[in-house]
């Protein structure tokens, strides 16, 4: 019977710090020009096709760090982060390298 509760155990944590590993973030409407000016200052990749436009930078300076803001024409962007507790509130603190708390 303890094996069966470990492995619950196990599987709940391992859900829950996955979550924490990456934040979907919502952030203003932005134009196809503001993000590719925000992503040029980040260094980072932009991109755009019928579906929407955005950006991605390796955000904390080693593979598997990405940090990425998507939009869709008249639609607020989203910002998807790496780092648990990084909340940011603007398509350049999404795409940058965060700051030391």
């Amino acid at each position: 019977m303890r094996y069966p509760i470990a492995l619950l155990i196990l599987t709940g944590a391992l859900g829950l710090s996955g979550r924490s590993l990456a934040n979907d973030i919502t952030l203003q409407k932005a134009s196809v020009e503001e993000i590719k000016s925000a992503c040029a200052k980040a260094g980072g990749s932009f991109s755009q096709d019928a579906g929407g436009y955005g950006c991605g930078t390796d955000c904390h300076g080693h593979d598997g760090t990405a940090c990425i803001v998507n939009c869709k024409p008249d639609q607020k962007c989203v910002a998807q982060v790496s780092g648990g507790g990084r909340r940011p509130h603007t398509i350049a603190q999404a795409l940058e390298k965060p700051g030391r708390h």
